[in-house]
């Protein structure tokens, strides 16, 4: 496998003192790979493949075919941003992916450390390579970089309180290990961050200084060259359909006028009199409605989520043949990096159980955080959401590794938001200011679609998007600047949850019509979530495919 950080992500122990090669000589070479790989695939005679081999055929190749005819827009996308850049991966892949269960496990955490500083040389040739072709990070992005990179330098001098070394003490405690080789170690790893970790991030604090001075307020991925065919490449890739950045807008206006009106009728059902501005500006700003921004607070949201979660395990035998063996936790986002994660996500865990999966909430700014999304939240995050559909995907013992971790963002994301839905249908969300949580929720995706083909598309400006966004959601001002934020350093991402579960519910609806009481919902999901992650256009074969199947025996 070429990535040593998903075999950690996996459990396995196997190149764990190495992280993974960014460097352009090697993006290079396994681009080499990938068209010397569909050289050999296309040679193979598929006619005595049976069904499940023949699909995963059909993938692996349409994988290959999609990265060699990427090869021109490659470095279309910014390495480092407030979401998910290395300045705060390389922090949670070590606090939360690196085991530490004997002395060589501490010894390769050292070595991965000391890595850091190549890691982050060849960070800064990609951004240099992306500087020469005018691709660089939006003028917003730059203050939440530094702050990301401070916070995990803070107070260089004193190298015992910076994360890693106060991470690796911590596992070091939980071994049996002789007290001379744990010192021996805490003192490598203080060495490594003084003279890798730390080092490293003043080296990217100061190109980013630079770059900062050539960085603009124009967002969208128009402003790079050719990109209008960029951003139409990148919608295929992420909904894995044909629809059109104009099909994809008014699909969205359509949605939002639709969600709109279900909310009008919460409206009447609580007795309240108003416009919906008016009702949106109630649940923003109501304290009924919110935990307190305290310690205690935090803690009484995080219990809430949990018992969210418990409550619908019980009933998963209702919707599901296919449960995960694999167990659940909720966390809150750490603090060096709460100020610029999202909301929520979900981070899976080791195929071997080792490892729990986790839904982070994050706790930052409890106002940005109104209980009656709860339920929608820990819906589409853990279960039946992200932690079912990722969890099973890799305990399936049927199918090729690549299959198991396979990564559709319109699939999977579009199973999260099917998921809001799911338990309204089982009779779940019997508080109305929940159900209007999970429509808020909803909504939200729903203005996605509009604002991601704005700001990408039509040119809207950073402050138009966020005024949309602010128009129609009841969400705060802060949730939705740092929305319009992700957006824009991530084009096409946020459109993968609506079209993704409007697809699914149009081949439940095909389904359920062609069936009628033979439909099952229970095998409906499970030819969803025993698939390990394919295209939508797939998933609509696999649908017809059962329709047929039982028909031919009825």
């Amino acid at each position: 496998m070429d990535s040593p950080e998903f075999l950690s992500h996996l459990g396995r122990k196997d190149r764990q003192s190495e992280l993974n090669d960014i460097s352009e000589s090697h993006s290079l070479k396994k681009l080499e790979q990938a068209k010397k790989d569909l050289e050999e695939l296309l040679k193979f005679d598929i006619s005595k493949l049976d069904e499940q081999s023949n699909l995963s055929f059909r993938l692996f190749k349409r994988r290959l075919e999609r990265k060699i005819a990427f090869e021109k827009y490659r470095h279309y996308n910014y390495p480092v941003n407030q979401m998910h850049g290395m300045q705060s991966n390389i922090p949670s892949f070590m606090l939360n992916m690196h085991k530490i269960q004997n002395k060589e496990d501490a010894l390769a955490y050292v070595s991965r450390l000391n890595a850091i500083r190549t890691k982050f040389d060849q960070l800064i040739d990609n951004l240099k390579i992306r500087e020469e072709k005018g691709i660089i990070i939006p003028k917003f992005v730059f203050q939440h970089l530094y702050t990301d990179c401070n916070n995990i330098i803070a107070n260089p001098e004193n190298v015992k309180e910076n994360l890693f070394v106060k991470d690796i003490t911590a596992k070091l405690d939980k071994i049996e290990i002789a007290p001379s080789e744990k010192e021996t170690i805490i003192s490598s790893a203080e060495k490594a961050v003084k003279e890798s970790v730390i080092v490293s991030y003043q080296n990217l604090i100061a190109y980013l200084q630079q770059l900062e001075k050539k960085a603009t307020t124009d967002d969208g991925v128009w402003k790079f060259n050719d990109g209008e065919n960029f951003y139409k490449y990148r919608l295929e890739e992420i909904t894995t359909t044909s629809l059109t950045s104009e099909e994809i807008f008014n699909t969205g206006t359509a949605e939002v006028e639709r969600i709109h009106n279900e909310m009008k009728n919460i409206m009447t059902e609580v007795n309240f009199e108003g416009t919906l501005q008016e009702f949106f500006k109630f649940m923003k700003e109501d304290q009924q409605f919110y935990y307190p921004d305290t310690e205690e607070g935090k803690q009484a949201m995080l219990i809430g989520y949990k018992a969210i979660v418990d409550s619908m395990e019980v009933h998963l035998n209702e919707v599901f043949f296919t449960k995960p063996k694999a167990r659940m936790e909720v966390k809150a986002v750490e603090k060096w990096r709460e100020q610029s994660a999202g909301k929520a996500f979900y981070q899976r865990g080791t195929p071997d159980g080792s490892r729990k999966g986790t839904f982070y909430a994050n706790l930052f700014k409890m106002s940005d955080m109104p209980k009656y999304e709860m339920e929608a939240l820990a819906y589409h995050e853990g279960i039946p959401g992200h932690h079912m559909q990722g969890s099973i995907s890799q305990e399936l013992t049927d199918l090729p590794e690549f299959r198991k971790f396979s990564r559709y963002t319109s699939y999977g994301e579009g199973w999260g938001l099917y998921c809001e839905l799911l338990p309204k249908e089982m009779g779940f969300y019997t508080d109305q200011y929940s159900d209007f949580g999970r429509l808020a929720m909803e909504l939200w995706r729903a203005c996605r679609l509009v604002v991601d083909v704005g700001i990408h598309q039509k040119k809207w400006t950073r402050d138009e998007a966020i005024q949309y966004l602010t128009d129609n959601t009841p969400n705060s001002i802060n949730s939705c600047t740092k929305a319009i934020e992700r957006y824009i350093v991530m084009p096409g991402q946020a459109t993968a949850y609506k079209v993704g579960m409007l697809h699914i519910l149009k081949m439940r609806d095909k389904a359920k019509d062609a069936l009628n009481d033979k439909f099952d919902i229970r095998k409906f999901h499970d030819i969803f979530l025993r698939s390990g992650g394919v295209p939508l256009e797939i998933f609509e074969e696999q649908i017809d495919d059962w329709i047929l199947s039982v028909k031919d025996k009825s």
